[in-house]
């Protein structure tokens, strides 16, 4: 029941100072997100990639206002590619980006976003890697889609996101597993209504394993984006079905949830990646988080009140 309430905080100006400004937010946003700049991060890239974890990476921040911010995210991408550059781990360290950074929301978005964000898959390209397009809210998601398959033109392993609790991803899942993409599958986080998604928790459940089903049947790449010890065993389960190895999906989850079953997964044979977020924008990422599984509620809330 928190979740929604949650979801619009995170969207407050009033709140995102206020939690700011708690002393103890650093060290609990410090779980889920390892650093600030690049300078952080290239450390935490060689500590999960030498105990055989892979990673996508992201650099946190939604709200564009103008061109120029968005201009200076995909900067901040391209700053990425050249420092993963050198490590070398071609596939194993890939980016997710949202479009909404990439100025998809301003006057003429979805060419501006598509302009932007082009730069930064050819970049990726060239060292051995790949961009995978995150969901965002619904009315987005037509332009990304579309972004997404002007992209797989020329980088045919540009992945998405699909969010199980909208009514339209069943269709969605059919016609992505038919083309052959790099899908990850997540329950969704952002505050959608009820006219467009599901409401209730076994509902979005179900939904999860007949997609998950589709894309395991289909000609991609399924990525199972989930903490779910059930929905786990369930993906483990299809793929087994499906037929497919273990290189032929893979598991995600973020940084700092469940750090004992990445490693539990990737000591199997999994490939299992680790969703990697940072940079200073860090409120909303960090609020969804909260919102979608009450434990990381109670951790903030039980470290907020120690430290208080």
């Amino acid at each position: 029941m928190l979740g929604p309430v949650i979801l619009a905080a995170s969207r407050s100006d009033r709140m995102r100072r206020l939690i700011s400004a708690a002393p103890v937010t650093k060290q609990v946003v410090d779980r889920f997100i390892p650093g600030e700049d690049v300078d952080d991060i290239v450390p935490v890239v060689r500590n999960l990639a030498d105990n055989g974890l892979e990673l996508t990476m992201d650099v946190v921040g939604e709200d564009i206002t103008n061109p120029v911010q968005a201009a200076a995210a995909r900067d901040a991408y391209l700053e990425l590619v050249d420092r993963l550059k050198p490590l070398e781990l071609g596939t194993r360290a890939e980016m997710s980006v949202k479009l909404s950074m990439f100025g998809q929301a301003l006057d003429d978005g979805h060419e501006l976003a598509l302009k932007n964000v082009r730069p930064v898959v050819e970049a990726a390209a060239e060292i051995g890697t790949t961009v995978t397009l995150d969901a965002e809210d619904n009315t987005t998601l037509d332009s990304m889609f579309a972004i997404h398959e002007e992209l797989r033109k020329d980088f045919p392993q540009t992945g998405c996101v699909i969010q199980a609790y909208l009514f339209r991803t069943e269709a969605d899942a059919r016609r992505l597993a038919e083309s052959g993409s790099r899908v990850r599958l997540v329950k969704g986080a952002y505050k959608e209504p009820a006219s467009v998604a599901y409401q209730d928790k076994h509902e979005i459940d179900r939904a999860y394993v007949r997609i998950l089903r589709t894309l395991m049947k289909g000609e991609g790449y399924p990525m199972i984006g989930s903490h779910d010890p059930r929905l786990i065993a369930i993906g483990q389960e299809l793929a087994r079905q499906a037929g497919r190895k273990l290189d032929e999906y893979e598991f995600q989850m973020l940084y700092g949830i469940r750090t004992e079953e990445h490693l539990r997964l990737a000591a199997e044979g999994h490939r299992m990646r680790v969703y990697t977020a940072y940079g200073t924008d860090w409120y909303g990422y960090f609020m969804r988080r909260l919102a979608e599984k009450p434990a990381n509620l109670r951790f903030f809330a039980r470290s907020m009140l120690t430290k208080g």
